[in-house]
C-alpha cells in the first residue's frame, strides 16, 4: 500500500479553504486505499499534541522556533520543518512525499526529499507574494515579494512533479520557464458526502434574522479586502430600488470586517443589511439555506485571476445561484448564463443590474441550479479528481525502466 506524507503549513481542526481542500484530498485518497498523513510547519499555530487526529485524518506537528531578522527567521522555519520531516519519514516510512503551497513547505519538503531519497510533488494554491498583495500585507515588486517568488522558481524547480490548482497559476508557470509536461492540474473540489444535500430553510432563524420575503443575497466566508464585499455593499441601495424586498446576508468574518459594517451602517439600504459574524462550521449549512443568491464580487488582480476559489464550486454543491465578478479565476469555474452569473468586477452598478436581472428571472433559476450542480458533479467532485494525483504518483514511483542495449565489451 502507498504511503504519502504531505507537508502543510496548517491542518485540521483549524478551518480555512485551505485546511478543507487538504480534508478532501486526504479523505479521498484514504478512501482509494492510500495510507496518508500529513506534518504542518512552525505556522500551524493552534494547540494539540505532537501527534493529533482530526476528522479520522492523521496530522504531526512541528516544534522549536525560529527568531531572527526576515529572510533567516524563514531559513531557520525551513529547516526546523525539513528536520521534522525526515524524522518522521524515518520512522513511518513514507514512499513519496506531496508538499502544498507556500514556497515555505515546499523548500523543506525539498531539502527533506533529497536527504531521504524519495520523490517530491509540489502543489501550488496561490502564489503567496500575489495573496499578501491583496491582503494588504505586502507590495507587488518589493525585496520580499521578489524573493518568495524566487524561492518558488526554486522549488519548482527541484520538485520532481507540480501540481496547480487551475490553468492560470500553470499558464504563469509556463511563462517563468517550466515545461508544461512537468504540470498536472488538480482543480478545487467538493465532497458531495459533505456538501451534496441541501438542508430545508430553517423558518425560526429566517425570523431572527429579519430577512423577510427576501430574496437573499449571500456571501459566506472571509472578509478581505481582494473579495470585494465593500462593492457588494455599495450595489445594494441600486439593487434595493429594483428589488425592494432584497436582502443582503453576509457571514464570516476578517480583517475589514470593522469597515465593513461601517459602510454598511451609512448606507442607505442599511436596513436590508444583515451581518452575521463568524459561525461554527457545524452551522455553515443553516445559512446557505436562506441564500436565494450567493455573491462573489472579487476585485480585479494578480490573485483573482489566476487562483480560482473553492466557495462557488461549494454553493453549486448546495443548489444556490452563484453570481460572480468577471475575473479570471471565476471564469474557469463558472460559464456565464448556464452555472451562474458574471459581473464587470470593481463596478457595483454592474454588479447590482445582474442581481437585479437575476432576480427578476425565477424562471431560469432551476436550470441554472441544476446546471451548476452537474458542473461540479462532472468537474469538481473529489472522488473523481483525486485520481489525477494517483497518475502522478504512479509516473513516480514506476521502477526504473532497464535498458535493453548490452554494454560493451
Amino acid at each position: 500500500m502507498t504511503r504519502v506524507l504531505h507537508v502543510l503549513d496548517h491542518s485540521l481542526p483549524l478551518h480555512s479553504g485551505y485546511t478543507f481542500r487538504t480534508r478532501a484530498i486526504l479523505t479521498a485518497q484514504q478512501a482509494s486505499g492510500f495510507e496518508v498523513r500529513g506534518i504542518t510547519g512552525l505556522r500551524h499555530l493552534a494547540d494539540g499534541p505532537d501527534c493529533e487526529a482530526a476528522d479520522g485524518l492523521t496530522f504531526h506537528r512541528t516544534r522549536g522556533q525560529a527568531n531572527g531578522p526576515v529572510g533567516l527567521r524563514e531559513w531557520r522555519e525551513i529547516n526546523l520543518l525539513a528536520d521534522a520531516i525526515v524524522a518522521l519519514a524515518r520512522d513511518w516510512r513514507p514512499d513519496l512525499l506531496h508538499a502544498h503551497s507556500p514556497a515555505l513547505c515546499g523548500k523543506a519538503a525539498l531539502i527533506a526529499a533529497r536527504r531521504l531519497g524519495l520523490p517530491l510533488v509540489y502543489e501550488i494554491r496561490a502564489f503567496w507574494e500575489d495573496a499578501a498583495v491583496s491582503n494588504g500585507t505586502g507590495s507587488e515588486g518589493n525585496l520580499k515579494y521578489r524573493l518568495t517568488r524566487a524561492l518558488e522558481n526554486n522549488v519548482v524547480a527541484g520538485a520532481d512533479a507540480v501540481v496547480t490548482i487551475c490553468q492560470g497559476l500553470k499558464d504563469d508557470l509556463v511563462a517563468r520557464g517550466t515545461d508544461p509536461a512537468k504540470i498536472t492540474l488538480s482543480p478545487n473540489g467538493v465532497d458531495l458526502a459533505l456538501f451534496g444535500a441541501a438542508l430545508a430553510p430553517d423558518p425560526a432563524l429566517a425570523q431572527q434574522l429579519e430577512l423577510g420575503d427576501g430574496p437573499v443575497i449571500g456571501f459566506i466566508g472571509s472578509f478581505y479586502d481582494y473579495e470585494g464585499l465593500d462593492d457588494l455593499i455599495a450595489a445594494m441601495p441600486a439593487l434595493i430600488a429594483r428589488v425592494p424586498a432584497a436582502r443582503l446576508l453576509l457571514v464570516g468574518g476578517g480583517p475589514v470586517e470593522d469597515a465593513l459594517r461601517a459602510q454598511a451602517a451609512a448606507s442607505p439600504a442599511a436596513a436590508a443589511i444583515r451581518f452575521v459574524g463568524r459561525v461554527p462550521h457545524s452551522q455553515v449549512e443553516r445559512y446557505y439555506a436562506l441564500m436565494d443568491v450567493m455573491a462573489y464580487p472579487r476585485k480585479a488582480s494578480r490573485l483573482t485571476d489566476l487562483v480560482t476559489p473553492l466557495k462557488p464550486l461549494e454553493a453549486m454543491a448546495q443548489g444556490k445561484l452563484v453570481a460572480a465578478s468577471d475575473v479570471g479565476g471565476h471564469r474557469e469555474l463558472i460559464t456565464h448564463g448556464q452555472t451562474g452569473t458574471l459581473f464587470a468586477p470593481d463596478d457595483p452598478a454592474a454588479c447590482a443590474a445582474i442581481l437585479a436581472g437575476l432576480l427578476a428571472e425565477k424562471s431560469c433559476w432551476q436550470a441554472m441550479r441544476e446546471a451548476g450542480f452537474a458542473h461540479v458533479r462532472t468537474s469538481h467532485d473529489w472522488a473523481k479528481n483525486v485520481h489525477r494525483y494517483h497518475v502522478v504518483y504512479q509516473v513516480l514511483l514506476a521502477p526504473p525502466v532497464q535498458s535493453r542495449i548490452p554494454a560493451a565489451a
